[in-house]
């Protein structure tokens, strides 16, 4: 894998990303998200890949689907894969979507009445230096409502971790308090969240595709036990899980 990608490489995947960019629904779309307690959603999923230490190409792709509001694991997913395209900033998407593509389409082939009606992403969705971040990539190549949640704050288009941003941080007193992202341009890009009591440390919400931001953050919300959302949690834990049985000596 080059560890210096062309600029070929570059222009081409800003030219795929405008074009599926041009895709994304930034609203409800499902008649559960307008309902106040989100009757009538069943199954929530979560995607993530973990990695071996020290080893960025071989890692274990993982889908969990969660019962909701219930919030128990109901099918996982965990497989070795091989990432084979270069890791270069703002494109992470073009190294992981594809494997966890994969994951939710042999979910649909074998358990299709398990396939989410929306999946949590360990990254971002509109929150990104072109408005489309891996929820987004991912959301509008499933066709399934995406939500992406991240632990760190990307500084972009203007938001940045100011005084102004610690000070909205400490402002937040409860689990469930939100601040908005906006960009220089004056577009929301997404929601600082405290998403539970417990943790003082928000999270960064943003639409990846079909779902409103106000609707992503309250999801996000309910769905939150400790400070990352369940589904995103589960990924997690079993990914990790998976390389300790499977690769012992390996420090994950």
């Amino acid at each position: 894998m080059s560890a210096h990608p062309t600029e070929e490489l570059v222009q081409q995947w800003e030219s795929e990303q405008a074009r599926l960019r041009q895709q994304v629904v930034e609203e409800d779309t499902e008649y559960w998200q307008k309902s106040p307690d989100f009757s009538g959603l069943e199954r929530v999923g979560g995607v993530d890949l973990s990695f071996i230490k020290g080893d960025d190409i071989n890692a274990c792709a993982q889908l969990v689907v969660l019962s909701y509001p219930d919030l128990e694991v109901l099918y996982e997913d965990s497989q070795m894969v091989t990432l084979t395209a270069p890791y270069i900033a703002g494109f992470l998407a073009f190294r992981e979507t594809p494997f966890l593509l994969e994951a939710l389409q042999r979910l649909e082939r074998n358990r299709p009445e398990l396939l989410p009606q929306v999946v949590f992403v360990d990254g971002n969705g509109l929150f990104h230096y072109r408005e489309f971040g891996l929820a987004c990539h991912l959301g509008v190549l499933s066709g399934l409502p995406c939500v992406g949640v991240a632990k760190n704050l990307l500084q972009v288009q203007g938001v940045y971790k100011s005084e102004e941003h610690q000070s909205q941080i400490a402002a937040l007193q409860k689990g469930g308090d939100s601040f908005l992202l906006t960009a220089a341009s004056g577009k929301v890009l997404g929601k600082a969240l405290r998403s539970s009591d417990k943790s003082s440390k928000p999270v960064y919400v943003s639409v990846g595709h079909k779902i409103s931001v106000d609707t992503a953050v309250r999801l996000t919300h309910s769905c939150c036990r400790y400070r990352v959302p369940e589904p995103i949690r589960q990924a997690d834990c079993r990914s990790r899980e998976y390389l300790r049985i499977h690769f012992p000596t390996a420090d994950t």
